[in-house]
């Protein structure tokens, strides 16, 4: 389960990142990526934090709780490799049995383009 500091609660903030972050797209997940320039918050300990966006067209109420709940557990040993102070959000395109291997895979390839882009 993700730390309640490490969730993403706001729509500024979804908007901000999925507007704004890099985007990677997989088969069934889009990954989103902000990397905040400067912390916001100097009192605060910048943490990683992480949303998902599960629309109706993937299935009932009951599967969208089960699949927020599975990526939960997939995502929470990964926020240690996110950036401190950065936006991650996963958009669930369509139903799969499991998202575990295509969200390690989402997150390191965001990472290793995110490096790329503040190399450049």
């Amino acid at each position: 389960m993700l730390p309640k500091k490490a969730r993403l609660t706001t729509s500024e903030d979804f908007a901000k990142a999925t507007k704004s972050g890099l985007r990677l797209t997989s088969e069934n997940l889009v990954g989103y990526l902000y990397i905040s320039p400067a912390a916001n918050n100097a009192n605060s300990e910048p943490t990683p934090k992480c949303g998902l966006i599960i629309n109706k067209s993937v299935g009932g109420s009951v599967m969208r709780h089960r699949i927020a709940r599975q990526l939960r557990h997939d995502i929470a040993p990964n926020l240690h490799t996110l950036p401190s102070d950065s936006l991650f959000v996963v958009r669930v395109l369509k139903s799969a049995p499991e998202y575990t291997n295509e969200l390690t895979q989402l997150i390191s390839n965001l990472l290793s383009r995110s490096q790329k882009n503040v190399s450049q």
